[in-house]
């Protein structure tokens, strides 16, 4: 069989020796030297010009069914939990808790909740809303499993390394967030980052109100392509007299877009994180649909008004 291996980057340095597994029985490997974002970025299109019979797909679940023969292999990381009777003292005024995670550690989650409970916690566990498969799971784009339970919970936990997973799920939460990262020993509550994030959302639509050209980014990626969507949004845009076009690419250069000085401003449709993450790398304002949205009713309402947005 010919196979085609694909690894994020931190699994990168497995790619030599479970390619040597599978060649040992007799199969044909290949392996993808592109970088991936996760599972919504299958390397489909080298699969497809090496005409491989089967992509493996390394470290994160499946994220939705493709046309094409993928294998998911999670990788499954024993974190320690030493930290769980320290974050007591932070979660003393908090008795209904939410707990979340990523694949990585989705098999220690019962472990973790056992020991809130054991403690006294309620503990209300989350379902996420599709891309994640399992219950207190979050991806970047999918906080479900946060935001579905936001209404019956005193605080969210999530237990992990790094920022990334958790800040999408602040950012869709009212209620008091904490990370637990086991691996960096820290125990931080992160709330004043809605405000962080909220201003900068602010900023970018203040900077889009005088735009005239806007530029829509639509990726080729499997997880994160919205044509139609797209095409919706352009014409929101050009309803309202000004110029709209679609620009494709499987992963944006942001040095290329930045050379497109025709445009006055950006809008998201590929993965959602790109105009949180991303937004210093662009010299116009990097807009997701619904900031886009209250850019457009702003601009009417200052057309309305006899106002000019071009202070």
């Amino acid at each position: 069989m010919r196979i085609l291996l694909q690894f994020p980057e931190g699994l990168k340095q497995k790619a030599l020796e479970h390619a040597k597994e599978l060649e040992k029985a007799g199969n044909e490997v290949f392996i993808s030297a592109s970088p991936t974002f996760g599972a919504c970025d299958l390397a489909l299109d080298e699969m497809r010009n090496i005409k491989a019979d089967k992509l493996i797909h390394f470290g994160h679940a499946e994220f939705h069914r493709v046309d094409a023969n993928v294998e998911y292999v999670p990788y499954f990381i024993d974190a320690p939990l030493t930290l769980l009777p320290g974050s007591l003292d932070h979660l003393k005024d908090f008795k209904v808790i939410s707990i979340l995670t990523t694949i990585q550690h989705i098999h220690q989650l019962d472990k973790v909740i056992r020991f809130y409970e054991e403690k006294g916690k309620r503990v209300v566990i989350g379902k996420p809303y599709g891309f994640a498969k399992h219950r207190g799971q979050i991806l970047g784009c999918d906080i479900g499993s946060a935001a579905s339970v936001d209404n019956e919970v005193d605080a969210h936990v999530y237990f992990g390394g790094g920022m990334f997973h958790p800040l999408g799920a602040l950012l869709n939460t009212k209620k008091p967030f904490f990370v637990i990262e086991p691996f960096a020993d820290k125990i931080e509550r992160i709330d004043s980052f809605r405000e962080t994030y909220r201003k900068r959302s602010n900023g970018k639509k203040v900077r889009a109100l005088s735009s005239k050209n806007f530029g829509i980014l639509v990726s080729t990626k499997n997880g994160q392509h919205n044509i139609n969507f797209a095409k919706i949004i352009k014409q929101k845009v050009e309803q309202q007299g000004l110029n709209a076009e679609i620009l494709v690419a499987n992963t944006f250069d942001f040095t290329s877009l930045n050379n497109m000085m025709e445009f006055d401003a950006f809008v998201n449709t590929a993965c959602p994180r790109i105009s949180i993450d991303d937004i210093e790398r662009t010299r116009a304002p990097l807009l997701g649909a619904s900031e886009l949205m209250e850019v457009l009713k702003m601009k009417g309402e200052l057309k309305a008004a006899n106002v000019n947005p071009d202070f």
